[in-house]
């Protein structure tokens, strides 16, 4: 199994691999191209399409970005990201329409071993150790709003209409149509029409 398989199906890989590093770093580059672009510059657009794996319609990343390789990672339509947006996507993430994320937003799928010994290396060919990682998916629903600060951990999937509050560490499952936040992140309570912000607009 190539180490990239490894990785997106939950096994344990090493992220130092030629092979994978063969990948990441044209991301890691297309990532720094990216931010040292003017806003308006068309040639956003071009690098978002040529780094990711699918992305929809109606995108927009202020910038700086950063994606672990990009190619595991599919965007739906009316996508809106602010300020230092990370997807370290080792294992696949989704996410869907109507998406909004605050300032300094991660969404994070790899991890490490916690005994000591391990994150020193594991034996490998020719004597050599090689540090190992895992990685599990990432999945978004449709118009969901992560507001400023938000870590997304390995595993999650966050449903439909589901805001997340600032500074969250999701670590577990969140339905549709909440309002959570904490850390570790819980669901607070349902989003009702009592949350409207109308009676704010002018008469």
């Amino acid at each position: 199994m190539r180490e990239e398989e490894k990785a997106l199906s939950g096994k344990l890989f090493w992220p130092g691999h030629p092979d994978l590093v063969s990948i990441k770093l044209p991301a890691h580059n297309l990532c720094q191209e990216y931010g040292m672009l003017p806003e308006e510059d068309p040639r956003r657009q071009e690098i978002l399409r040529t780094l990711l794996k699918k992305m929809g319609e109606n995108v927009r990343m202020q910038g700086p970005i950063f994606f672990n390789y990009g190619s595991h990672t599919s965007i739906g339509n009316n996508f809106f990201a602010n300020y230092n947006f990370v997807v370290q996507d080792d294992a696949e993430v989704t996410i869907g329409d109507g998406f909004m994320a605050g300032p300094n937003v991660s969404i994070v799928t790899p991890s490490h071993p916690l005994p000591v010994e391990e994150r020193k290396g594991l034996p490998g060919e020719n004597g050599k150790t090689w540090a190992p990682c895992y990685a599990k998916p990432v999945h978004i629903g449709n118009h969901v709003w992560l507001a400023v600060g938000v870590v997304v951990c390995p595993g999650v999937t966050i449903g439909d209409n589901t805001v997340i509050a600032a500074g969250s560490v999701v670590t577990r499952d969140i339905p549709a149509g909440v309002l959570a936040g904490g850390t570790p992140c819980r669901v607070i309570r349902e989003i009702t029409p009592q949350d409207s912000v109308l009676y704010l607009l002018e008469e």
